[in-house]
């Protein structure tokens, strides 16, 4: 029972470019993020305000919990610059320790759910050690040389996006170390709704360790303040807590991310469809993988041809060394030039389930309840039950969860 039911790429930097190792795809505007629309500039996101952290990690051993999109912007626009977030602390001579590289690696380059090794960086030379590997919570052995932890990574703010679980088992780590935590804030880009089915006890997992809505409208510095005031790093724990604000932001701004956060990732279309075509993650659907429009479409060979116009072969590449219906041809739906949407939805998971020539391949029950949160959505798109019902039935969890929500809004 739910909770709430119950109450790119040019670094400058020693000439190091750490996030130009990210293969990008050939050039098409559907492929790579843009990063030109003017309201972008205006942003500033914590990693910018250095005088406002590093007065917290001077003359202190410090770790780093960080991945390919933890820059400083040196320009925005097209052209957009940026030198990464550890270059730039060493270039100030700050003591880092270590870095910790949360799913997809330091660098970025692994695919979704791929383990992630302990090493060194050849760039820095600085001990890497992987937070999606043996170990998913820094342990005590870990954190025995820090005297403070830096966390910086864009979230995209969708409860089974990994980064979030990260944040709330370092932020655990920390409180049973006594080591302060340090976040850097960065824009959500669907932080302008709250919606989707909240997360029940029961099945909270890597995807989804609190019980929250699949989509939660909050920065993930915003959640580091909820994850901490309302007691969810384990009974008794509370880190000490310093987020570095954001400037000129609210949640309906538009922010354009300028490096994809993840591989399967690549641009704002992507990111936006990314709630609602999530789901698929817990199907035998391909929603993009394997192609350069990660979650802008979805399709299977055991959808009926007749009833869709669109269809494509999915192949491994940069991101999905083993996609979903590789080598077959897939019939489905391109979304590529969907409009941006403000709320989740469930028509295209109920439209290929209603498709599907077999429904007995179509889900994949033990990941579907993870990514939804519960056994219940399954339940009710097998039944034949409408979008509008389904959703009537998680409003009141919803509206609970706003409340809470509210306590650890900074932003408008």
């Amino acid at each position: 029972m739910s909770i709430f039911s119950v109450f790119k790429c040019t670094v400058l930097s020693l000439g190091i470019c750490l996030a130009s190792c990210i293969p990008q795809p050939k050039a098409n505007p559907n492929d790579q993020i843009s990063n030109s629309k003017a309201e972008k500039k205006d942003v500033v996101v914590g990693a910018n305000r250095t005088t406002s952290y590093v007065p917290l990690i001077k003359n202190k051993r410090v770790g780093i919990v960080a991945n390919q999109t933890s820059v400083i912007f040196k320009t925005s626009g097209e052209n957009s610059t940026y030198v990464h977030l550890v270059d730039s602390l060493l270039s100030l001579n700050m003591d880092i320790k270590k870095v910790f590289a949360p799913e997809h690696g330091f660098r970025g380059q692994a695919d979704a759910g791929e383990t992630v090794n302990d090493g060194l960086d050849e760039k820095t030379g600085l001990p890497i050690r992987s937070l999606h590997g043996k170990n998913r919570k820094p342990t005590a052995e870990q954190l025995r040389d820090l005297d403070v932890i830096l966390f910086d990574i864009q979230d995209v703010g969708v409860r089974f996006y990994t980064y979030i679980a990260t944040l709330q088992l370092v932020m655990e780590a920390a409180a049973e170390a006594d080591i302060p935590v340090v976040v850097l804030d960065r824009p959500n880009p669907n932080a302008h709704y709250v919606d989707g089915p909240t997360m029940e006890a029961e099945h909270t997992s890597f995807l989804g360790m609190t019980e929250i809505p699949l989509v939660y409208g909050m920065t993930i510095g915003e959640y580091a303040k909820m994850l901490n005031e309302e007691g969810w790093l384990g009974a008794d724990l509370k880190v000490e807590l310093n987020i570095i604000e954001l400037e000129n932001y609210t949640h309906s701004s538009f922010y354009s991310l300028p490096i994809r956060p993840s591989p399967n990732l690549p641009n704002d279309t992507a990111i936006n469809l990314y709630p609602s075509l999530g789901l698929f993650e817990g199907t035998n659907i391909n929603a993009g993988r394997g192609t350069e429009f990660q979650f802008q479409r979805y399709g299977a060979s055991f959808l009926d041809s007749t009833q869709y116009d669109f269809n494509y072969w999915p192949k491994p590449n940069f991101g999905s060394k083993y996609p979903k219906e590789e080598g077959k041809k897939v019939f489905g739906k391109d979304l590529s030039k969907h409009p941006k949407m403000s709320s989740f939805s469930l028509k295209w998971v109920m439209d290929a389930y209603r498709n599907s020539i077999d429904k007995s391949k179509f889900f994949n029950t033990s990941g579907f309840t993870r990514h939804a949160g519960n056994e219940r959505l399954q339940q009710q798109i097998e039944a034949g039950l409408s979008e509008q019902e389904i959703k009537a039935t998680w409003q009141e969890d919803l509206e609970a969860f706003k409340k809470i929500r509210k306590n650890y809004l900074i932003y408008d």
